[in-house]
């Protein structure tokens, strides 16, 4: 893991050696349950260092936004919230690098529910917790509508769909963060619409490639100007089959 060190001090962030372990045992059970059911098709360990842990927590590269410079750079307790994270990514990292974040982790399939809480015991993480069901119905009021500084969503949707996952569970004045690869500037053309329906607006797009790599990656921070009307998330499956334009 001492590589993983060297990456992560790219991106100018310092893991201990108690970090180092957890991230070493999180890789060992990605695998080990990754045998018997479909989590990466990563895995690779250097692979798996770069486009899945230092990915997931290069998200230290919008902290020119306050509430991420709040969460990653100064420790405030920020609640962040991970919609289709899969097998923990991006959440799982942040929560390893940065153990101040107040961390929940949304996902659709059970069996991944059921990997994510065997993680969080195993590397004995506080404050976070993993939850089976769709984003849409979630953020229905009296759940977990509006109850989040940041939401963070890697490799889920289309940004118009993402965005209608997402921001609806966003406070107002907090931030989803998508995080993007290549097709991200014609998906953006495509959500602006969307985005604004739903409340929110494009704050600002970070653009890096990932550590020692080619990869292109980038951030779109959007901030939640006001309320997200009631109507929306529409009901499940829409979202998905009919992006709002």
């Amino acid at each position: 893991m001492e590589q993983l060190r060297t990456y992560a001090k790219e991106l100018n962030i310092e893991l201990s050696d108690l970090q180092l372990a957890q991230f070493r045992k999180y890789y060992d059970l990605l695998l080990e349950w990754n045998s018997f059911m479909n989590l990466t098709s990563i895995t690779e360990y250097d692979e798996v260092l770069k486009k899945h842990f230092i990915d997931s927590i290069s998200l230290i590269k919008a902290a020119d936004t306050d509430l991420i410079r709040e969460a990653l750079l100064k420790g405030a307790e920020v609640s962040l919230l991970d919609v289709g994270c899969g097998a923990g990514f991006p959440s799982i990292p942040l929560k390893i690098a940065f153990p101040n974040l107040k961390v929940t982790m949304l996902d659709s399939l059970n069996k991944r529910i059921k990997f994510l809480n065997e993680v969080i015991g195993a590397l004995e993480l506080e404050n976070i917790e993993a939850l089976h069901g769709r984003a849409e119905d979630f953020a229905k009021p009296g759940l977990l509508r509006e109850k989040f500084d940041i939401c963070v969503s890697r490799a889920v949707a289309n940004l118009s769909t993402l965005s209608e996952y997402c921001i609806p569970y966003v406070k107002k004045d907090g931030v989803f963060v998508a995080y993007k690869s290549e097709e991200f500037k014609k998906e953006r053309e495509n959500a602006g619409k969307a985005i604004s329906v739903l409340g929110g607006e494009i704050e600002e797009v970070y653009e890096y490639t990932l550590p020692c790599t080619e990869f292109f990656r980038c951030l779109c921070v959007v901030r939640k100007k006001k309320n997200t009307p009631s109507k929306y998330p529409r009901k499940a499956g829409l979202p998905g089959k009919e992006p709002l334009k």
